[in-house]
């Protein structure tokens, strides 16, 4: 199990980042300079920082690392906030949508960067979390950056609620979603939400915190992306086993990947920085035996390849008995190793993010060598250059709905 004690952040070199509200955590030279693509691709680390204070909403809404050490510091930003205010100056400060309709919660011209977005929904539709999907646009691309179910975004990949902190995604009380993800933009930003539902959303409220700038943002700047994956189910290559530990299955060889589940596929420049991912399980056993696996510019065989599931995602032993959440890593729903049983995972590579400079394909194997059957839900995040690699089709709600699946093997008589 992991340790109770909070992650420390290593922080070093390039330390002047006041432009874009980026600090150090100890004193700050101020001849160095950094650009915003600095602080994106080496400096990501000062947000693994998970002492309680910059775990705070409230102090990561002042700055989305370190945010005391930079307040006495000037700005150079104009800070903005998009929200679905009463426009009247009443109360009524909620916008419905209703069924196949798409809601613009930001719409604005750049340069600019989105430090926090922060959501929460009445709707009388159970499956609300899969069936509004958030997308965002910038810069005037034909096809959105970021598209997901809205759940799924903020690590809610089964459809419910609950409770976890993270450091750039967290879930407050009550059903509060919360965003830190830095989001820059040069040109235009435009964010949506569009209700795929057979039931109005009653009430959606929301609050974006964004800079606007004065001067262009550097040419180097990546911009943010997020994609949704999922496979309902996986594709087992037989469901003639018992355990994990049968001959049949333990023997198996994947050397190249073959019919791993994809957390996402990009190609240009840019940089990985994590995934949430959420499992129904098909299939009673452990659903984490399968190594993760990163083929970085076009690579064959994988250059970084793990050891387990929950090894990957900085847990140990089946993630032991009981549930946890940390800044960079966490299983926030951890269930029991039996068919119908529900998980909630993440990890953040906020120390280190995996660069590639021409492709990137990111994978995790379902189960050793790919032996089960069980359903996975994700959604990736990294920054890259545009124009990003076409995304896979949004699957239709009916088919985002978690539910069991009649698969075989062990525990699945009868599903």
């Amino acid at each position: 199990m992991p340790s109770s004690d909070a992650p420390t952040a290593q922080v070093g070199g390039c330390d002047d980042l006041t432009r874009f509200g980026f600090a150090n955590a100890g004193p700050q030279p101020r001849a160095l300079k950094c650009s915003l693509s600095e602080v994106l691709m080496k400096r990501y680390s000062i947000l693994a920082m998970a002492t309680a204070l910059l775990l705070s909403s409230t102090a990561l809404g002042q700055d989305p690392a370190d945010p005391l050490s930079s307040l006495p510091v000037a700005k150079d930003y104009v800070q903005h906030r998009a929200s679905s205010y009463d426009r009247s100056g009443g109360n009524a400060d909620a916008r419905q949508i209703a069924t196949g309709e798409t809601l613009t919660l930001l719409d604005q011209a750049g340069p600019g960067l989105i430090s926090h977005v922060w959501v929460t929904i009445a709707s009388d539709d159970p499956n609300h979390l899969k069936a509004l999907v958030l997308r965002m646009y910038w810069d005037g691309e034909p096809t959105p950056s970021v598209e997901a179910p809205i759940g799924d975004f903020f690590g809610l990949g089964l459809g419910e609620y609950f409770l976890y902190q993270s450091t750039p995604l967290m879930v407050g009380s009550d059903k509060a979603l919360n965003s830190f993800f830095p989001m820059p933009f040069e040109k235009h930003a435009r964010i949506t939400v569009t209700n795929q539902g057979s039931e109005k959303t009653d009430a959606f409220y929301y609050n974006i915190d964004f800079r606007t700038y004065s001067k262009p943002l550097p040419a180097d700047t990546l911009n943010f992306h997020a994609q949704y994956r999922q496979a309902a189910p996986n594709q087992g290559w037989t469901n003639q086993w018992q355990s994990n530990g049968d001959a049949i299955v333990d023997l198996r060889k994947n050397l190249n990947g073959d019919g791993n589940y994809v957390w996402m596929e990009a190609t240009g420049r840019g940089h990985f920085v994590g995934v949430t991912m959420s499992v129904l399980q098909n299939q009673d056993g452990w659903w984490g035996e399968g190594d993760d696996m990163f083929f970085v510019d076009g690579e064959n065989t994988p250059s970084i390849n793990g050891t387990g599931s929950e090894d990957y995602f900085l847990g140990a032993w089946d993630f032991g008995k009981q549930a946890f959440s940390y800044g960079p890593f966490g299983a926030p729903v951890k269930g029991e190793e039996w068919a119908g049983s529900r998980s909630s995972v993440y990890r953040f590579h906020l120390d280190s993010p995996i660069t590639f400079t021409r492709s990137l394909r990111a994978t995790i194997e379902h189960g050793h060598a790919n032996v089960r059957s069980d359903n996975f839900f994700s959604v990736a995040y990294w920054y890259q250059t545009e124009p990003h690699l076409a995304f896979p089709p949004l699957p239709p709600l009916e088919q985002r709905i978690p539910r069991l699946h009649s698969v075989g093997g062990p525990g699945n008589a009868g599903k």
